[in-house]
């Protein structure tokens, strides 16, 4: 386009919107899909105090949406003026934005579903007297009289029907009903006293009764059943935290079933949603399912932040996410949530242990880190060793030489696909991953007490890529140290000069990892000894002689936390009536 023509096209006459395109426009903040009406529509329902909410869709919401409650309901006055921009009844003021504990609180919902459908609003007080309003097109409305119960249904027809622009980017009706449940499910979540029925043209989909507990309606909402779910508190200054998350049974390898409610309100936080990965890490193979219920003074939280409120900031959201954490982890180091730990006694792995096997167990944990240190700790350099390297197998010590013994009655059957090991104990099978039990034998005792670190003979030299890496550095330096990494800052570049004895990564991957610990933060000392731990303990394939094989075994089976550090089991069990039930076989 000539510069003549681009000119003049840019000289246009500035022109106040006529008032329906701007409620159109402002709708489309508000309502993108019909999802986000349900959404606005239970919303209301919940403010005006109801037990009972029912949804109804049709076509995927797009021909119709309706939302029945038994809440207290609106007399003529109200109902004249409810679908007005902005008219609400829960706030007067700028100023009570502050305070305002509703789910909804700018009165846009039914202003917006009036312009982008045929809205239509039944509504009683007291069940005796009712009335309908019919919202048509270019601000038309009527009431009439009606009857129905005391509460509110809320109806809008033909979504976007007069706007094909925006209806043509809808999904199909299925999708856009799927959408839909989310919204409704999401709702329930948050408020366990309420019942919710979602009807999908014409069918009941999910049908949630009251429930005693946050746990309850997850259970029912989410997992189809409360089993393997927990509940926590945490509490702080000004708020308060219940925590709903499932067993390491129920991990998943996404985060869809994570939710994060404030005030009732579902929201996006991924400073909170780190917080439920943190307070679980170790003990989960995958992501946690679970949700957090925050509770928080109004005044210390703004909802006022995104047009559909599913963003929030909070005074300090610091707080809230160490709260989580520790509730999370202390929960989980007093309550055992893996599975099997009744059936043996806590093993001590400490030099001085009564009974000879778990004297064995300890022995040969000992022997194999002093192994490490002796063997790639002095010797430890800059191409000492690379990971193609041949790992060590787990030293026999010499006083495990004679005939094996085992703390827990075990008997040792041997190993299959080098990696298991196979024991008996009564009329149960044990088959052990040798690489995971190591691991968690390891990192249990990485974390119990002082880290064994050995000075490199030729410093590993490094530069950073950021200010941040930089800051991350120089502020954790002291740390670091008591994990075993003696850093040092020169002439803009950094150094690594002592590293945990055992370590064998070569250099890149060590700097790579230093720098990982950066997005681990609030758990570094346990995020660092699942990396060392994984690297020393031994490997698939490795060869365990019967004694280092019992002495292994007898120390797993006795783990207070049966898991290795990423979350995985570390054993699994057959009984001799699983078996006998495999082959068709009777007890007798």
């Amino acid at each position: 386009m000539e510069t003549a023509a681009v000119i003049e096209s840019a000289r246009k006459k500035i022109a106040i919107l006529p008032p329906d395109e701007v409620r159109k426009i402002a709708a489309g903040e508000v309502i993108d899909k019909p999802a986000a009406l349900v959404r606005e529509f239970i919303d209301n329902a919940i403010d005006a105090g109801s037990l009972c909410v029912e949804v109804h869709i049709e076509d995927g919401g797009m021909r119709l949406i309706e939302v029945v409650d038994d809440g207290c309901g609106m007399d003529r006055e109200d109902l004249a003026i409810c679908w007005k921009t902005h008219a609400t009844s829960k706030i007067r003021s700028m100023e009570d934005l502050a305070f305002a504990e509703t789910l909804g609180f700018r009165g846009e919902a039914l202003a917006a579903a009036a312009a982008v459908s045929r809205l239509e609003v039944l509504t009683s007080v007291s069940g005796r007297e009712a009335w309908r309003l019919e919202v048509g097109p270019e601000e038309y409305a009527e009431i009439t009289q009606t009857r129905r119960t005391r509460g509110t249904s809320v109806r809008a027809f033909d979504l976007f029907g007069s706007i094909p622009a925006r209806k043509a980017f809808l999904k199909r009706g299925w999708s856009e009903a799927n959408l839909c449940r989310l919204s409704f499910i999401e709702k329930a979540l948050a408020f366990p006293a309420v019942s919710f029925r979602f009807i999908q043209d014409g069918k009941l989909k999910t049908n949630l009764s009251v429930a005693t507990s946050l746990k309850e309606r997850f259970g029912a909402a989410v997992m189809d059943s409360e089993g393997f779910l927990y509940e926590i508190s945490a509490a702080g200054k000004g708020f308060s935290v219940t925590i709903v998350v499932g067993g390491p049974e129920t991990a998943r390898s996404d985060r869809r079933h994570q939710y994060i409610f404030a005030n009732g309100r579902r929201i996006q936080n991924p400073s909170l949603a780190q917080a439920l990965e943190y307070g679980t890490q170790g003990w989960y193979p995958d992501h946690p399912v679970g949700a957090l219920y925050i509770r928080i003074d109004p005044a210390l939280a703004d909802f006022n932040i995104h047009p559909a409120k599913r963003e929030a900031r909070f005074s300090d959201s610091g707080a809230i996410h160490r709260a989580v954490t520790a509730a999370l982890r202390e929960f989980i180091r007093h309550q055992h949530l893996a599975r099997g730990l009744a059936s043996f006694p806590p093993l001590s792995l400490s030099s001085s242990a009564e009974t000879s096997g778990a004297k064995g167990a300890s022995l040969a944990l000992e022997a194999f880190m002093d192994d490490d240190a002796g063997e790639y700790g002095a010797s430890f350099n800059r191409g000492a060793y690379t990971p193609q390297d041949t790992a060590p197998a787990f030293p026999p010590h010499p006083s495990l030489a004679a005939e094996p013994q085992a703390a827990y009655g075990l008997r040792y059957l041997g190993r299959v696909f080098g990696l298991f090991i196979v024991v008996e104990k009564d009329d149960r099978l044990f088959f052990i991953d040798q690489h995971a039990a190591h691991e968690r034998l390891l990192y249990d005792r990485f974390l119990s007490g002082a880290v064994p670190c050995q000075e490199l003979l030729v410093a590993i030299p490094f530069v950073t890529e950021s200010e941040g890496d930089d800051l991350f550095l120089s502020a954790h330096q002291e740390e670091l140290a008591r994990l075993g990494v003696l850093i040092v800052k020169d002439s803009g570049s950094w150094r690594i000069e002592a590293l945990p004895a055992g370590w064998r990564l070569g250099d890149g991957e060590t700097v790579r990892e230093l720098l990982e610990l950066k997005r681990h933060k609030e758990n570094m000392a346990e995020h660092w000894a699942a990396t060392l731990t994984c690297h020393s303990a031994v490997k698939d394939k490795d060869y365990l002689d019967e004694s280092a094989a019992l002495s292994l075994a007898d120390a797993a089976l006795g783990l207070p936390v049966p898991r290795c550090p990423h979350g995985r089991p570390l054993w699994f069990e057959l009984t001799k009536e699983d078996l006998y039930k495999a082959v068709k076989r009777s007890l007798r």
